[in-house]
């Protein structure tokens, strides 16, 4: 599949593991995701749902840190919280609420910088222009 300025192709590999848990293999990183109790599920992992809200909230970490570090400033305590609103029809999340932690002594000048590189972050960037998905039988 070859989109906009997409030059590599990535694999992720999802087999079911039993009940409603599936296993996840990157780059020989094994995740797990699993539903709640409530939902039929073991509980024994975060939901695909859950894994999808942590990988925005990481990725803006992660711009974030590069700032902060690129610029000479502190990151060590940087911390990033997602709140999540899910929606219906269909069933997707509808909102997210990202915030930012910082640590002591990144001065307040630098502030809007720091949110316009963390907006920009892979997985925020997708959300606002989503790709096109394919989904084939295999």
């Amino acid at each position: 599949m070859t989109t906009g300025t997409t030059v590599t192709t990535e694999r992720v590999s999802v087999a079911h593991e039993g009940g409603d848990r599936f296993g996840i293999d990157v780059r020989g990183h094994h995740i797990t995701v699993d539903q709640p109790v409530s939902a039929g599920g073991m509980d024994s992992a975060p939901t695909p749902t859950e894994l999808f809200v942590a990988s925005l909230a990481a990725c803006i970490g992660f711009y974030a840190r590069r700032y902060l570090a690129r610029h000479d400033l502190p990151f060590e305590g940087l911390t990033v919280t997602a709140d999540f609103a899910m929606a219906s029809r269909p069933s997707r999340v509808g909102s997210f609420e990202i915030r930012l932690v910082l640590p002591e002594g990144v001065p307040a000048d630098r502030h809007e910088a720091l949110l316009a590189v963390a907006s920009h972050c892979t997985v925020h960037n997708t959300l606002a222009l989503p790709p096109e998905v394919s989904i084939t039988l295999a």
